[in-house]
């Protein structure tokens, strides 16, 4: 176990660690109208949401040295969709204490303010706790089958809040913290995985998670997908917004 912890860290660290949905479904064409598409050199990266129309959610881990190109409004991701706005991330925020594991949250401000459609929509944060009776979903464009299978539409899949002590349980050595969220599919190898880092998990209709880190198969509840939780982060994100 103390082998996959430095595994793990390893990988979120760089970027790489767990998260693309498998055994998910397509979403209803712009359904999630709050997603956005984080891409480097044209390729999808990860995910994020629009949480202001100048700024976007999303993972710390998803850091990388140059600007991202943040698309909201798409479905598809190649396809030619009028929906489609683009801007470039002129500056990442992550939260000053996250550590390559723990505070895995980030903010990104784009060159210009998005405008609001049927297709782009603001996305509110979660006030109250997740309870395991919440009916919740993630959502992305990361890998499909565990096998570098990107998919032609966006995903999703529900998700099943777990219990801190059983998801601690799952884990073992790996730190599960009260800043943390963890969720399980309704079934085996059901999850998110690499490509959905950074997308949200969303809870009756509002953002309660960040997608962070899960085990070395995606989906597997043995260990268990691991969402940063949005509650304990409000106040940060608000003194953000207001000092941009």
């Amino acid at each position: 176990m103390a082998i996959h912890f430095v595994l793990l860290l390893f990988f979120v660290l760089n970027g790489a660690y767990g998260s693309r949905i498998v055994g998910g479904r397509d979403a209803a064409p712009h359904s999630r109208p709050y997603m956005a598409s984080l891409q480097f050199r044209g390729r999808h990266n990860c995910g994020g949401v629009l949480v202001r129309e100048d700024f976007v959610l999303t993972a710390a881990h998803c850091q990388i040295p140059r600007p991202y190109t943040v698309v909201v409004g798409a479905d598809s991701l190649s396809a030619n969709e009028s929906t489609k706005q683009e801007f470039t991330a002129v500056r990442s925020i992550p939260h000053p204490s996250y550590d390559g594991h723990e505070n895995d949250i980030m903010l990104l401000k784009l060159n210009r303010r998005a405008r609001l459609t049927t297709a782009v929509r603001l996305i509110s944060l979660k006030r109250g706790p997740v309870r395991r009776t919440s009916r919740c979903i993630t959502t992305g464009w990361g890998d499909i089958g565990d096998n570098n299978t990107l998919p032609s539409k966006l995903q999703e899949v529900n998700v099943t809040i777990l219990q801190q002590r059983a998801c601690r349980r799952r884990w073992g050595l790996v730190p599960i913290t009260r800043t943390m969220i963890c969720g399980t599919g309704a079934r085996v190898f059901q999850g998110f995985c690499s490509g959905d880092s950074g997308g949200p998990l969303v809870c009756d209709g509002e953002t309660a998670g960040v997608v962070s880190f899960s085990g070395q198969r995606c989906g597997d509840p043995r260990t268990p997908d691991v969402y940063t939780r949005i509650s304990s982060f409000r106040e940060w994100i608000a003194t953000v917004l207001n000092n941009n």
